[in-house]
């Protein structure tokens, strides 16, 4: 990890036991807007500004990669003013941010159904990683049209047809495999996972790939993630003891004796 991205890291946290990847539910946009008499689409606008944020923080204490959760396929039942907002809003952004993710050296990838896009908003996408698919300093997976049981099902399915065509066998069918056929294939697994608004589910996002994640949830509005509540997230799953299905310590021989 390179120390000149480590210049603003707290001292209170260890620079050696930062998660590697990051990944986000940002909720709270439309209450947030709606406690200040503004229409949701005003939350969702800072709420892009909270990202970029994050996004610039991540990079800036060494953070590897950043996984937001932009809009679930569940989302398209939403007013449609508020759906073709964030449509907009995510066209706009790419077009206005891509310079600056290109001296960032970000490289962006977009995970979900995109084919269900506006074909304008597709072109966006794929221009935009393209034109950042050689950065290498921070991986920033967006995920839009998103819903995970989707992923996991489509997944299946390429396995399914590999071995209708006699490419695979049933019995070469593993987890390992089926991670290969995901949309995060190329990104590890997030080793933190934030949500804010206080709400505690998961709501169809990264179902897979958050078997072993550190989970925090945060009462704070999405627009109010700022840089110290990111502070106070780490400093949680720093203090957490990430085990992984194993034990800390090894029972002794004699204290697995008294326990049996």
């Amino acid at each position: 990890m390179a120390t000149k991205f480590l210049s603003s890291l707290p001292v209170d946290l260890d620079p050696q036991r930062l998660p590697r990847h990051v990944a986000v539910i940002m909720d709270g946009n439309g209450r947030w807007a709606t406690q200040r008499g503004w229409p949701r689409v005003a939350g969702h606008r800072q709420g892009a500004k909270t990202l970029k944020a994050l996004l610039r923080c991540c990079k800036d204490w060494g953070i590897e990669s950043l996984t937001a959760y932009a809009f679930s396929t569940e989302n398209w039942r939403r007013s449609p003013e508020e759906v073709n907002f964030l449509m907009l809003l995510f066209k706009r952004l790419l077009r206005q941010e891509l310079a600056v993710m290109q001296r960032e050296d970000v490289k962006i990838t977009f995970i979900g159904d995109l084919s269900g896009l506006p074909k304008v908003l597709q072109q966006e996408i794929h221009y935009a990683t393209q034109m950042t698919a050689h950065n290498r300093t921070i991986q920033f997976n967006v995920a839009v049209n998103y819903g995970s049981r989707a992923e996991i099902a489509q997944a299946c399915r390429r396995v399914a047809e590999q071995v209708e065509q006699g490419k695979l066998s049933a019995a070469s069918v593993s987890e390992d495999l089926i991670e290969q056929y995901l949309d995060t294939a190329d990104t590890p697994a997030p080793d933190l996972l934030i949500r804010t608004s206080g709400e505690l589910r998961l709501s169809n996002f990264l179902l897979w790939q958050l078997a072993y994640t550190e989970l925090y949830f945060t009462d704070i509005l999405w627009p109010d993630f700022d840089r110290a509540a990111f502070h106070q997230a780490l400093l949680t799953y720093q203090s957490r003891d990430r085990r992984f299905g194993t034990v800390s310590t090894p029972l002794s021989n004699s204290a697995a004796q008294a326990v049996l």
